[in-house]
């Protein structure tokens, strides 16, 4: 494969890919490398990259020979694979493929972990400065498997505190529910409407008419 010059709109993809590599570093920490390379043939090189100082890279640096070699198997998520930087660290790595609209590589991935990182370090930020960092919530999130179930979780969830919620008078509660929902944008997905009625005992034209004097507001 080679590599190709690429378009603005290539490059406005890798740019919008940027946020995955902060989130993903985020996520595991300092041990753990995250970069995106461009293939561009003008400059094929890293335009992003997290927690460097693993193997002593920073942006503008280019691409690897192995990453070429991994491109060229034509896999676009890699087996993961151990690898060794100069100063001898142990790296347990994997490399994504990004492609465009007509299906041509534009960049690679790529996650590097530090295998050498001392165990007490890893578990501190896994499990101590991470959760530290996030906002406590009521509930655990809900991981549906399937848009029924999540509508109805949603709905079921937000019937709950809008009823438990003593501000709100009993006749306005169908329509704050309905309300919050709307502002969700759970109306948007196919026959939400139609088991929200269900689940709330009201017909689909009261739905249809709360949602009017909310547009109309």
């Amino acid at each position: 494969m080679k590599l190709q010059e690429l378009s603005q709109e290539d490059l406005n993809i890798l740019k919008s890919t940027e946020n995955i590599v902060d989130g993903i570093a985020a996520m595991y920490g300092e041990h753990t490398e995250v970069l995106l390379h461009s293939l561009d043939r003008n400059n094929p090189s890293i335009v992003k990259i997290a927690n460097g100082h693993i193997t002593g890279r920073s942006i503008g640096a280019p691409i690897t020979d192995f990453a070429l070699f991994k491109l060229k198997k034509g896999q676009d998520i890699s087996d993961s694979y151990v690898t060794k930087t100069s100063s001898g660290k142990t790296l347990r790595s994997i490399t994504t493929v990004i492609r465009n609209s007509a299906n041509i590589p534009i960049g690679l991935l790529c996650i590097n972990t530090d295998m050498d990182a001392p165990l007490q370090s890893v578990l501190r930020i896994m499990l101590s400065e991470n959760l530290s960092r996030c906002e406590p919530v009521n509930s655990p999130e809900n991981f549906a498997r399937s848009i029924d179930e999540s509508l109805q979780t949603t709905l079921d969830k937000i019937s709950a505190e809008v009823k438990a919620n003593e501000q709100v008078p009993p006749s306005k509660k169908n329509r704050e529910i309905v309300t919050q929902l709307y502002d969700l944008g759970v109306f948007e997905l196919k026959d939400s409407i139609q088991i929200a009625a269900k689940r709330l005992d009201i017909s689909v034209h009261t739905i249809y008419r709360y949602q009017r004097e909310i547009k109309g507001k």
